[in-house]
């Protein structure tokens, strides 16, 4: 243990991994408990909310704000209360103790990319889930301007517009259904034949093909995003094969792969997303086939605690069901409302400890 603590660049009560709206809320709460926290950015500063251009559902903000700008704040508010932020991305995160059970017990050694190495008393992961793409031309440029991985964020601004889901999952089916709110025409791009999502989904979904608000385009692709920043999107190209998975078919030269083109005013992908959590596999956290933190919940407080004392979970690290800015927000703040009662009662107890010892020899002499 003491080779670890004497190659630490310093000793924290509290680190933060994530700079998204889960890990700054958790910032201003830890800092106004004076826990002194350090948040490491990662390597998503600023989470998912960075990639959309206005926020129109996050409370108070009745005109809307920019993700960019919102988290801007956030930051300022967190550096009032004294937390403080720091560019970096934790790669492991391993307990200088032992629980009882065998799993890693604090104090714990964060390890950064850059060879840096803090210890603290306590650590949140709120390192966030990033969205899959699918890394075609004219992805990178339209992120935020008419291409999307939040349709419940972003769905309203396309009014009126026929508008393009990816996937074929229970989140392609969500979001399209989401969408028919707003679109002309839905269209779903599916690479198969045939939808991996639920059937309550599947049913939901078929039900606006025959009311005319939804059409599956099956065994098809996005091939390329065409468009502009300042004008948003202007079509999209596809291609597409009647046995499915077109762009293998098309990359190995086969025949009777069509390509077309499609005017749209959005695109949204709903093709999962990664927790980003790979640095916590060896600590004993709980993780679920996806790679989601489990937390412990119940009514009884401790909602975000995982398994292995003095680690918290919030955010969309945790949550592979809601994914919002406020829900985010929400456990931000619970992960350091449980962080500092956790480190309260460890203090309590250390405390107990010493006065049992001071007790025991004073009754011996």
């Amino acid at each position: 243990m003491s080779e670890y603590v004497e190659e630490a660049v310093e000793h924290r009560r509290l680190i933060i991994a994530g700079t998204g709206i889960a890990g700054l809320t958790a910032a201003i709460y830890a800092g106004r408990s004076n826990n002194d926290p350090l948040v490491l950015e990662g390597d998503e500063p600023g989470g998912q909310l960075t990639l959309t251009t206005e926020v129109d559902n996050y409370p108070g903000f009745p005109e809307g704000i920019s993700g960019p700008e919102l988290v801007n704040n956030m930051k300022e508010q967190a550096e009032r209360f004294g937390a403080e932020l720091d560019h970096g991305i934790v790669v492991d995160v391993t307990g200088l103790g032992e629980s009882e059970d065998g799993t890693d017990a604090p104090p714990f050694r964060v390890e950064m990319r850059d060879g840096d190495v803090y210890t603290c008393d306590a650590f949140i992961a709120a390192s966030g889930a990033s969205a899959r793409t699918l890394g075609v031309p004219g992805e990178d440029e339209l992120m935020g301007y008419g291409l999307s991985t939040c349709a419940t964020c972003d769905g309203a601004f396309f009014r009126d517009e026929d508008m393009l889901v990816i996937g074929g999952g229970d989140a392609a089916m969500e979001e399209a259904n989401f969408l028919t709110k707003f679109a002309d025409t839905v269209y779903i791009a599916h690479r198969r034949d045939e939808f991996r999502a639920e059937d309550h989904w599947i049913d939901r979904i078929m039900d606006k093909v025959d009311d005319g608000e939804v059409e599956i385009l099956w065994n098809t692709e996005l091939t390329e995003l065409h468009g502009t920043p300042e004008d948003g999107i202007d079509h999209a190209s596809l291609v597409r094969h009647p046995a499915g998975h077109p762009k293998e078919k098309l990359e190995a030269g086969e025949e009777d792969v069509e390509s077309f083109e499609m005017d749209v005013g959005a695109v949204f992908y709903a093709i999962g997303h990664t927790p980003n959590a790979g640095y916590l596999e060896g600590t004993g956290v709980e993780l679920d086939d996806e790679g989601y933190l489990i937390t412990q919940g119940g009514r009884d407080g401790g909602q975000t605690a995982t398994d292995v004392p003095g680690i918290f979970g919030a955010g969309d690290v945790v949550d592979h069901h809601y994914q919002q800015a406020v829900t985010a927000a929400g456990m931000g703040s619970e992960a350091a409302l449980d962080a500092d009662d956790w480190l309260e009662e460890r203090e309590r107890a250390d405390e107990l400890g010493v006065e049992a010892v001071a007790e025991a020899a004073a009754s011996d002499d």
